[in-house]
């Protein structure tokens, strides 16, 4: 079996550190603010796309996103926690899969702030931003992280706390479990899933226990 997580609002919540990182990209360049609502909103899509949601002319967006990751950086691991269950539920899924990571975040980033909280061994694959040209919703961020996994068998599974993680996976024609502890509510993720769970705990005990029943 292979599980892929997403990670804000699946294992991680960066909430302070991606809605500060934002206003800080809006001094940086005199304009006025997006409220938190609205930034909130948009968490899970690539950078450049919420910055163009936000109101920002096309020609500016790459700045704002240069200025967003300069300092996103210096903060992540100082304004990132993870989830309650998130510890317990990769400890729990890698003694029954393979496991992934595929977000829209950074990469590098991920990976840091994986290893700040002592997690990123048992994960034999991260696929961020900068690793694939399409984002989530579309089948290339998972395809590339079963490719890098190609020698693996069994069910592929992806968790996610939205939409774009659920669509993702019904493009590549994996299956998906849609959790509540993030972005998401669960009316809009019941449009894309049958499958979902108030964390990524009780959607590791529902693949355990399916693996055992087989």
């Amino acid at each position: 079996m292979i599980i892929l997580f997403d990670l804000d609002g699946t294992l991680i919540d960066s909430t302070e550190a991606i809605v500060g990182t934002f206003h800080y990209s809006f001094d940086v360049h005199n304009t006025a603010h997006p409220s938190d609502e609205a930034i909130m909103a948009l968490i899970g899509y690539p950078l450049d796309i919420m910055y163009t949601e936000l109101g920002v002319a096309e020609e500016k967006v790459w700045d704002y996103v240069a200025t967003y990751k300069e300092e996103y950086r210096k903060v992540s691991t100082l304004k990132t926690e993870l989830l309650a269950c998130a510890i317990e539920a990769v400890q729990k899924a890698s003694l029954i899969a393979t496991l992934g990571i595929v977000t829209t975040k950074t990469g590098s980033y991920s990976e840091v702030l994986m290893e700040h909280f002592g997690l990123m061994h048992h994960f034999k694959v991260l696929i961020g931003r900068e690793h694939v040209e399409n984002p989530k919703p579309h089948a290339e961020p998972i395809l590339k992280a079963l490719e890098a996994l190609k020698h693996e068998t069994g069910e592929v599974w992806m968790i996610g706390d939205t939409k774009l993680d659920l669509i993702s996976a019904k493009n590549a024609n994996v299956n998906s479990i849609g959790v509540l502890s993030g972005y998401d509510n669960e009316e809009s993720l019941r449009k894309h899933t049958d499958i979902i769970f108030k964390d990524a705990l009780e959607a590791i005990d529902f693949l355990t226990k399916r693996k055992n029943n087989n």
